[in-house]
């Protein structure tokens, strides 16, 4: 399966995929959620060949998760911030998180806290409608009504 066909999939993880489908994407978006922002900042954290790096934050702002802001005019230099839509993929990556630490753990591992109470948070997702955690009550994947 091609990234247009991914693309067109109806369904949403499919989609996310086709742009998000690398570590170097997912890692990207949490450093950006650490704060980071500029090009050589990345670059440092993750180790990344350059090319690289420049083609994931093209992807990552042409789909929306990070916008380019001019931090200096003389000379011109670009950082990159999250949006809506990248602040809104934190609970993805704290929940990626968790599953590592949880099957992927061993030797020393980030914890992620809480900054009022400096507590290891506990993450889960929960269901709005029902109040229920995901993975407790059986679910449906329903395809959309084609015409």
């Amino acid at each position: 399966m091609n990234d247009k066909n991914i693309c067109a999939d109806p369904c949403p993880i499919a989609r996310c995929l086709a742009f998000l489908g690398d570590a170097w994407s997912l890692l990207i978006l949490r450093d950006a959620h650490f704060g980071l922002t500029r090009f050589d900042q990345f670059r440092k954290s993750l180790g990344i060949a350059p090319t690289m790096l420049t083609r994931r934050l093209a992807t990552l702002t042409e789909e929306g998760m990070l916008e380019k802001r001019l931090y200096s005019e003389r000379p011109p230099r670009e950082e990159y911030v999250l949006t809506d839509a990248g602040r809104d993929f934190l609970p993805v990556l704290v929940m990626i998180g968790a599953w590592g630490h949880q099957y992927r753990g061993g030797g020393p591992l980030v914890r992620i806290q809480d900054v009022e109470t400096g507590e290891d948070i506990k993450p889960v997702t929960i269901d709005a409608v029902t109040g229920a955690r995901i993975g407790t009550r059986p679910l449906r994947f329903v395809l959309p009504d084609v015409d």
